[in-house]
């Protein structure tokens, strides 16, 4: 494909720009589960047109057919969507060449090796870059260490014969959902934004600004990268912190809930964390270790991150030794005893 001259890339932008100020642009959402399907209802209840591509096929018919699979997301909502003409579902990428803005939200997780697995960004890359036309906006919303974007998806999408910022506009904006919880819904989550130049970064912010509570535009993708690191692996340390703390209070004989509810009456320089059985979630348990990962390549080590995983994974054992102890006290063994466990998915 032939790259436009400035001119031409001026007039994209602001093509681009108009058209997310009247709501004309189709935004297209890559990924259609926890994160992509609300992002969209934010979207379609501003009066944009979406459409969703997803290589799940009893997703993309269960949504045509105004099937919800989502808690906070109804079946009664989808078939609005449908009805209005403002959704479709489809697992055919090659019409991601109607959408105007293309946001990435697939899975990131580690390998058998702990190492960041980005197959399903490069093959979601690889597709765009079959598809992409010139004045499309793309946004990588998955979690991932800081320069994905630059170093693992821009030369993808170049492939196709385009050039970021010339052709096409690249950014990234990490996801912030938390599913299931009522008080925070996806338009009502800040994003953070960082894109490829500021022609990108405009748009980028110009578009969720239409959908979103509050847009934080930063100066570089690697900031936007960094900081889903940063607020995964605060999570990830504080609460094996308090873990740890928990094992050993109950040694003491100390009630761990009770110090955690009296420390945090203290109105500045506290912020309350739980103890439980090691982590649960999509992101948590994994996002701390890209920076681990990542750490290894400048020849650091990062020994907070790994103490934080050595201490949640041990977790469970402890639960189990204390539900051992419990039984015995009650002249009952493990085995053959009925436990009932609350709370075995989650979030659901």
């Amino acid at each position: 494909m032939k790259s436009h001259s400035f001119n031409e890339e001026f007039s994209m932008a602001e093509s681009l720009l108009q058209a997310i100020q009247n709501k004309t642009a189709k935004v297209g959402v890559i990924g259609l589960g926890y994160v992509g399907l609300p992002l969209i209802d934010a979207f379609v209840t501003k009066g944009f047109t979406c459409i969703g591509y997803d290589v799940d096929q009893k997703k993309v018919d269960d949504l045509n057919a105004g099937r919800s699979y989502i808690k906070h997301i109804s079946s009664e909502k989808v078939r609005a969507w449908k009805d209005r003409k403002q959704f479709d579902a489809t697992s055919d990428m090659s019409r991601l060449r109607e959408a105007d803005a293309i946001l990435i939200c697939v899975p990131t997780p580690l390998n058998e090796s702990r190492d960041p697995d980005l197959f399903f960004v490069e093959e979601t890359a690889r597709s765009i870059a079959k598809a992409i036309r010139p004045g499309q906006l793309i946004v990588l919303e998955s979690t991932t260490y800081p320069t994905t974007t630059r170093d693992v998806v821009l030369p993808i999408l170049e492939t196709s014969g385009l050039k970021c910022s010339k052709d096409f506009l690249l950014a990234f904006s990490p996801e912030r959902e938390d599913p299931g919880n009522p008080n925070y819904s996806a338009a009502g989550i800040p994003k953070v934004v960082g894109g490829m130049d500021k022609v990108a970064l405009q748009a980028a912010c110009a578009l969720y600004s239409q959908a979103v509570v509050k847009v934080i535009p930063v100066s570089t993708p690697e900031i936007a990268e960094a900081c889903k690191i940063l607020e995964n692996t605060y999570r990830a340390v504080n609460i094996a912190l308090v873990n740890e703390l928990k094992v050993l209070f109950d040694k003491m004989g100390i009630d761990v809930w009770e110090v955690i509810d009296a420390a945090k009456t203290k109105p500045f320089g506290f912020q309350a964390f739980y103890p439980g059985p090691g982590l649960g979630g999509h992101c948590i348990p994994i996002d701390p270790f890209y920076l681990t990962w990542l750490a290894r390549k400048y020849g650091m080590t990062t020994r907070f991150i790994e103490l934080a995983g050595e201490i949640n994974s041990k977790m469970p054992e402890y639960v189990i030794s204390q539900l051992g102890e419990f039984l015995n006290d009650q002249g009952k063994p493990i085995k053959g005893s009925k436990i009932l466990l609350l709370g075995a998915a989650y979030k659901k």
